[in-house]
């Protein structure tokens, strides 16, 4: 029993020092930028977007290969899109930095 009670005053006050840890999430991208649908084939896929900026070689089994555009990446698997994802675009990249002016003191 006193185990027990040791163990209850030790462990009831952790939860008062946990932190929240807030990551803040960066806009995806703009939302207007139509990406191919899933069952597409990779022809129609050249047809509507040319050709990509990079092409990964399939890996794993079944093969899955990776085809890299400016803006977003698309997953195929037997000549078929099975994803297309967004890159990440930070918010801070697009924000003007603004210069500190340095403070001058008054005589």
């Amino acid at each position: 029993m006193s185990r027990f009670l040791l163990l209850l005053v030790l462990l009831l006050p952790l939860p008062g020092f946990a932190e929240t840890l807030e990551i803040p999430l960066g806009q995806q991208g703009a939302t207007n930028i139509a990406l191919p649908t899933r069952g597409q084939s990779q022809h129609a896929v050249l047809e509507r977007f040319g050709l990509p900026d990079e092409e990964h070689p399939a890996v794993g089994k079944p093969p899955i290969n990776r085809w890299d555009y400016r803006e977003f990446s698309i997953y195929f698997e037997s000549g078929r899109v099975i994803d297309s994802v967004r890159h990440h675009q930070s918010r801070h990249l697009n924000e003007p930095k603004v210069q500190e002016q340095p403070i001058k003191e008054q005589p």
